[in-house]
């Protein structure tokens, strides 16, 4: 009976759906669709319906999905070995951090697996650099993090978020933050101390709804801190490869920050990868057994991730992404839309804010579900958009076109 079942569930969208909620925890409210294959930027549901995806699993598929030179090198690498543990070497971790290194224009590289960890190993360094670089007094460093933030939903991270939904209930909470304003490099000035060791920052605000940075301001930002002798960590988990018009959004600025967390595109869409990146007088503070990961570095993850870097090298897809998000919002912009608040972006990666009279993001959102596009509400009245770097022009300008219809029609209509 539970196989019958379990076929059952695979053919019909509700029961999928019903059958998934029966065990699996409730920690996340998404589109009622059932996703079952997908290959560039098309995904098919269980009942065989088509979407153009504009969410890219919040970038994690800047490359599409299953990208056939990733599956290629997934797959080759699947033949030979998988997992060694950092316990022995492997053939693909050198090579790997040698590649991601170039690219990340630093010295050294830290693997680990999610983006969260990321960040959690790129927090551990700065304090450690504090330490025993700066000769700040142990267990006194203080970083510096911005109101709007996301950088994961760890105890430690959620401890300086100020969003109430990823952090009520989970105290107490790590100590060593000071929040200041995004954009305000004031503020960031007067915030820093003798303890101060770090200044986290995501150069365009994701979950806030791609906020863009102060004109100047990321600039503003690395001057103070190599004035002040404080590391500047950028967090280009979302940002980056790629996404944001450049390799790396501070590219568009032309910033070098002392320590880059990247993730989700990393992996190639095909398995969890993320790095810290920075300099060995950064890096270097970690010595053997004092912090690692079982499966950071694995040869399975390295070989997409040697993949992965050689496409950004190679495929002008950044290049693309600006090129291509300067028509999204040029299109966007002059529908003159009503009920909007701003239209804003940096390459491929773009969000509607409405202005809070008439549908949430999430009814906008369920409204181009039904017309085929899929896309992710944020805050309440904000919708984001992030469709695969690969995406083509015809496809992009087809959901741009929809995307201005629905905005365009009023709530209730069933417009075809």
């Amino acid at each position: 009976m539970a196989a019958v079942r379990d076929r059952e569930a695979c053919v019909s969208t509700d029961a999928a759906i019903e059958f998934e909620h029966e065990h699996c925890a409730h920690n996340y409210h998404p589109l009622p669709v059932v996703i079952s294959e997908a290959e560039g930027a098309w995904v098919t549901d269980v009942e065989g319906r088509r979407y153009l995806d504009m969410l890219s699993a919040y970038s994690a598929l800047n490359f599409g999905h299953r990208h056939p030179e990733l599956i290629e090198a997934l797959t080759a690498q699947l033949g030979r070995v998988t997992l060694t543990s950092r316990a022995f070497h492997n053939d693909q971790l050198g090579r790997f951090c040698s590649d991601l290194a170039r690219l990340a224009r630093h010295e050294a590289v830290l693997p680990m697996n999610s983006g969260a960890e990321g960040v959690e190993t790129a927090l551990k360094v700065a304090r450690k650099w504090g330490y025993e670089r700066k000769g700040v007094p142990d267990g006194t460093a203080e970083i510096i993090v911005c109101a709007g933030n996301f950088h994961g939903r760890t105890t430690t991270i959620v401890s300086f978020s100020d969003d109430p939904e990823a952090r009520d209930h989970y105290g107490p909470y790590t100590p060593g933050f000071v929040t200041v304003p995004y954009g305000d490099v004031d503020a960031l000035a007067a915030a820093i101390t003798d303890r101060t060791v770090a200044f986290l920052v995501e150069p365009i605000q994701g979950e806030a709804g791609v906020v863009l940075p102060p004109t100047g301001y990321l600039q503003a930002v690395r001057e103070l801190c190599t004035e002040r002798g404080i590391l500047m960590i950028a967090d280009e988990i979302q940002s980056g490869m790629g996404r944001a018009g450049a390799v790396f959004a501070c590219d568009l600025v032309d910033v070098q920050p002392d320590v880059r967390i990247l993730g989700k595109a990393l992996g190639g869409g095909l398995l969890p990868v993320s790095a810290v990146t920075a300099d060995w007088d950064v890096l270097g503070v970690i010595a053997p057994g004092q912090h690692g990961s079982t499966f950071g570095g694995n040869p399975l993850a390295a070989a997409v991730g040697i993949k992965v870097v050689e496409l950004m090298e190679t495929s002008g897809l950044a290049d693309r992404s600006r090129r291509l998000g300067e028509h999204v919002l040029a299109t966007l912009r002059g529908a003159n839309l009503a009920g909007i608040k701003e239209i804003r972006g940096s390459g491929l990666w773009w969000a509607v804010e409405l202005d809070g009279t008439g549908r949430t993001g999430r009814e906008v959102s369920l409204e181009l579900l039904g017309r085929g596009i899929l896309a992710k509400d944020t805050h309440t009245w904000t919708i984001r958009f992030a469709p695969p770097l690969t995406v083509s022009e015809a496809d992009l300008d087809h959901a741009l076109t929809t995307i201005i219809d629905v905005l365009r029609t009023p709530p209730g209509d069933t417009a075809p």
